[in-house]
């Protein structure tokens, strides 16, 4: 629908306030695993997401950063087809999914893995059933093959069969983290989908999941959108940055233009992240 994503995109000022060298695309002649053309959302407090467009390829990590309340977990939320747009297209791998229901949305789902802010383990499931939780929903795997990619992807982050047996409870903040990373990779999927990856961890356990999303771009999956606030993080695992500001990008596009950029919003909000 060529003339409706054109009509989109010159109505909310394709791609936003700011368009840094690079462009909207990612990587070059790469295919596009996600695209958001001109997506709206409210809610009874009002517009969140105001005619944000932008698109991701694969091999790319790109990170939308924003303040607390900004949008951004609700813009993945979109991709995951967790919630609808009031307007706009969201397309993964080549599909619009805007308007799909629970059943036609399981074969995208299946090819995303999701990590949570919380990472949102099952409390009364062991780090094994948690990792292997997946594996069992959408997977027709012997138990010998569960355990064997359980042991496989915990190897990825760095965790060992010792934390098997043991509870969420049991575990530290940085650990349960990796175990949310640990399950998002199990079926291994062609695109992740990070929650603030580093809330709630202290600079240790941050650089760690940071050091960890930058060496899985370049092996298990090697693409990612990531939200946060952490501007370390970013620094760490970005190719792209998007600054989601009143619903909006105030800036997108590759790591360094971005935190060059001479735009007053984003030199502001890049001046308090820092701080």
């Amino acid at each position: 629908m060529p003339n409706t994503k054109r009509a989109i995109e010159e109505r909310h000022g394709f791609p936003g306030a700011l368009r840094t060298p690079g462009g909207v695309g990612g990587h070059v002649g790469a295919p596009h695993v996600v695209e958001v053309i001109g997506a709206e959302k409210a809610f009874a407090a009002g517009p969140v997401l105001q005619g944000v467009t932008f698109d991701i390829s694969k091999g790319e990590t790109l990170v939308v950063m924003g303040g607390s309340g900004s949008g951004k977990t609700v813009l993945l939320r979109h991709i995951a087809g967790l919630l609808q747009p009031d307007a706009g297209q969201v397309r993964v791998f080549g599909q619009n999914i805007e308007h799909l229901t629970e059943e036609e949305l399981l074969p995208i789902r299946r090819r995303m893995g999701y990590v949570f802010q919380g990472a949102a383990l099952f409390d009364s499931l062991t780090t094994y059933e948690n990792v292997a939780y997946p594996l069992r929903e959408h997977r027709h795997l012997s138990e010998d093959e569960i355990h064997e990619r359980v042991a496989r992807f915990l190897g990825v982050v760095a965790l060992g069969d010792e934390v098997m047996p043991k509870l969420p409870s049991e575990l530290s903040g940085g650990m349960r983290k990796r175990v949310g990373i640990a399950r998002a990779l199990s079926a291994e999927p062609e695109i992740l989908l990070f929650d603030e990856p580093t809330a709630g961890l202290d600079p240790t356990n941050s650089k760690m999941v940071g050091d960890l999303i930058r060496e899985l771009h370049g092996g298990v999956c090697d693409t990612a959108i990531v939200v946060t606030h952490d501007l370390e993080l970013t620094k760490t695992v970005a190719d792209r940055v998007a600054i989601l500001i009143e619903g909006r990008f105030a800036a997108l596009g590759p790591l360094a233009e971005v935190l060059e950029s001479r735009e007053p919003t984003v030199q502001a909000f890049l001046a308090g992240e820092a701080r």
